[in-house]
């Protein structure tokens, strides 16, 4: 199958290219003029989402310059349909990183990116960047402080999901150099902006159930969160250093990159501020993480017995207890130094995105009465903008 479009455009081919962090990817890749872009999803292309139809994305469709291919990673056949012609591959499909289902996450993880690896060859591709966590570092046990890419894989893993992405990300790794194929790994933490379906609607969906009051650990546990543009824009240096060659793509061929905003925040503060951001109370009651253990370890028993009654997925398991604990902060120098990364969005600006892109969640019967929240487009009372005016100053 010919590239889409006329001779002389370059395409490039981004997984999951309807997902979260790959939707922002794949309208930067197309602001910049450079690509053109083939969306590789689940999905079918003809169910176009209302944010699909407008925009630089939905010019891009219209034109041509984008182009949706259904693409299962588990079916060769079709992944080698959505690569053959591109020149570059963005691999950022990924499962339900909520679900500890190993059969799951495996299936996709390591036999999908198995599969995207092989395409590439195949296809003559020349750059493969892989969308990693820093959770294939991560033991579900000790705490992470600035940590660095030297750091080895864990013996045993925190769950299924950080299992199977540091074998995937083996798997990219071992196949640079192979029939001209440069890869790299990026490991972006705790991404946050607007379009994510986790994070902020998880933390409404608590807080309108009563169940956003509590903290569990002492709350001081520090965390790198990454704003999505940035998650996004770090992919675009990292294709960009390996395809201006020589030693600089040499010194990046085969790496992985730890990506944050560089600007590690108390964890219990960040979600208090989104929560405050929406109007609803921020946690303020500890719980010991020793005392929430056994607890998800029975919600996580039941889950595994009824899921297939349709019980749906629940937020405490052990996993995630011990990641809503413990702290993570990594250090972006080697990316900043290899790939030239830096945040293009500030912690601050990103958190004024993510909050006004939820107003539809926000608490309702609030009063303004902060010029904070008029700046935001949000209500609230007195109390609970004390938090946010501070960390917006």
């Amino acid at each position: 199958m010919a590239a889409f479009g006329s001779a002389g455009e370059r395409w490039c081919a981004v997984t999951g290219g309807r997902g979260f962090a790959a939707r922002h990817l794949v309208e930067m890749l197309l602001r910049s003029q450079e690509w053109c872009v083939r969306i590789a999803d689940l999905g079918p292309s003809i169910n176009l989402e209302p944010h699909e139809e407008t925009g630089v994305l939905g010019d891009a469709l219209k034109s041509g310059r984008a182009a949706y291919v259904s693409a299962d990673l588990r079916l060769k056949p079709q992944v080698f349909k959505a690569f053959d012609g591109v020149e570059a591959v963005f691999h950022m499909a990924a499962p339900d990183s909520s679900i500890n289902n190993f059969q799951l996450h495996f299936s996709v993880n390591v036999e999908g990116t198995k599969n995207v690896i092989d395409s590439c060859i195949e296809c003559k591709v020349k750059r493969l960047i892989y969308t990693s966590s820093p959770s294939v570092v991560f033991d579900g046990i000790h705490g992470i402080c600035n940590g660095k890419e030297s750091m080895p894989y864990p013996v045993k893993f925190n769950d299924s999901y950080s299992e199977t992405k540091a074998a995937g990300e083996k798997l990219i790794i071992s196949a640079n150099g192979k029939n001209g194929l440069l890869t790299c790994c990026i490991r972006p933490s705790s991404i946050f902006g607007p379009g994510d379906r986790l994070l902020v609607p998880s933390l409404v969906a608590a807080a309108r159930a009563g169940k956003s009051k509590f903290i569990i650990g002492d709350g001081n546990n520090l965390y790198d969160f990454t704003y999505v543009e940035n998650v996004a824009y770090a992919h675009i240096c990292a294709e960009r250093t390996l395809a201006a060659g020589g030693a600089a793509a040499a010194t990046v061929a085969g790496q992985a990159y730890f990506i944050t905003n560089v600007e590690p925040i108390k964890f219990w503060e960040f979600m208090s501020l989104i929560l405050e951001g929406l109007g609803y109370e921020r946690p303020r009651i500890k719980i010991a993480a020793s005392l929430m253990m056994p607890i998800a370890h029975v919600v996580e028993l039941t889950y595994k017995l009824f899921s297939r009654y349709g019980m749906s997925v629940p937020q405490l398991t052990p996993s995630r207890v011990r990641l809503l604990s413990c702290e993570r902060t990594f250090s972006c120098s080697k990316a900043k130094e290899h790939i030239a990364y830096e945040p293009i969005v500030s912690l601050k600006d990103g958190l004024k995105k993510t909050i006004d892109s939820y107003q539809h969640l926000r608490a309702k019967q609030q009063k303004r009465t902060s010029k904070v929240y008029t700046y935001l487009g949000n209500e609230s009372g007195v109390e609970s903008v004390k938090g946010l005016e501070r960390w917006l100053r």
